[in-house]
């Protein structure tokens, strides 16, 4: 037992070292990468500067980059993070989903199954995408709690005598983020020769939800058929208001459901937590018996499908 222990303190402190010398490693390359690639920008004219017209790389290492080009699914990564609205590169993403996956295999390996701590680690491993889409989830909901707001001022600039260019740069400039930011985008592509359809269809791209495609649908109608595209955009904004008030009561009910399930799931670790710091032989019965790790990984399986179950449940669509 002593043997093992010793083996398995070296093995960690092994993984620690060779992670910080690979992430001391990567960060050089990256900043020799920026720095390479601000002298060619500086050595390109005009418009190859713009961001309209530049390349965007999946990752400032040209290895990293090259090996994630092949994948498709890197394109649908690309568009979570621009929708989220977060400052990171793919290349960073997927880099730290394999770090963390990695020291996870290492230590769940001790205490699980191996087929059982694969799959814990591929779970913890994708973390960072959870929290893209946490946060791409978090920002639509803002986005469509002020898109009626802004439909509102955009309706009453319309009925003013503005033109739909001049009323959304108006808008843009006036109302918060995420809207501001999206407004602000749709207006600069129109102006710049993309024209509006286009411009619209790239907003819709962005931020894929039922309010702004009927706005966008609506827009496009009017540029058709023509008519009063303020009274539209102000019962688009009267309708959306409604659906937005029930989807708040409709989360109010179920978040005592949600809570419960939280509290469930942590119930059992928080147990388990405590038996090891105020009797931690009693615990080790449980890891040093054959059947131990099977045992502790049902549980884990249980808790995951049980949490899963339970947000299944209360997660009621409108």
């Amino acid at each position: 037992m002593l043997i093992v222990s010793i083996l398995a303190f070296f093995v960690a402190i092994f993984l620690m070292a060779s992670i910080s010398v690979t992430v001391a490693w990567m960060a050089f390359l990256k900043n020799a990468a920026e720095e390479s690639d601000a002298a060619r920008r500086d050595q390109e004219a005009g418009d190859e500067d713009s961001p309209l017209f530049r390349s965007q790389r999946l990752s400032t290492l040209n290895f990293w980059d090259s090996v994630l080009a092949r994948f498709d699914f890197i394109e649908l990564l690309k568009e979570r993070i621009a929708q989220a609205d977060l400052d990171w590169s793919v290349g960073r993403v997927t880099a730290g989903m394999l770090l963390s996956g990695t020291i996870a295999l290492a230590v769940l390996l001790k205490f699980l199954a191996g087929w059982a701590a694969l799959l814990g680690a591929l779970l913890i491993a994708s973390i960072p995408y959870g929290y893209i889409l946490h946060r791409r989830q978090k920002r639509f909901r803002k986005f469509a709690e002020n898109f009626p707001d802004v439909l509102d001022s955009l309706s009453r600039a319309l009925r003013a005598g503005y033109p739909l260019s001049a009323s959304m740069e108006m808008i843009s400039a006036e109302t918060l983020p995420p809207v501001s930011t999206e407004m602000r985008k749709t207006s600069a592509e129109a102006n710049l020769g993309m024209g509006w359809p286009q411009a619209l269809e790239d907003l819709g791209r962005r931020v894929p939800l039922l309010e702004v495609n009927l706005f966008i649908a609506a827009v496009q109608l009017h540029s058709r058929t023509g008519g009063k595209l303020s009274e539209v955009l102000s019962g688009l904004a009267e309708n959306m208001r409604e659906g937005i008030s029930l989807q708040g009561e409709v989360r109010s009910m179920a978040a005592h459901g949600k809570l419960t399930g939280i509290i469930l799931t942590v119930l059992p670790i928080g147990i388990a937590i405590m038996m090891l710091i105020v009797s931690p032989g009693y615990m080790q019965t449980l890891f040093n018996h054959p059947y131990g790790k099977n045992l502790i990984t049902a549980a884990v399986v249980c808790l995951v499908l049980a949490q899963l179950i339970i947000r299944k449940i209360v997660d009621i669509k409108v």
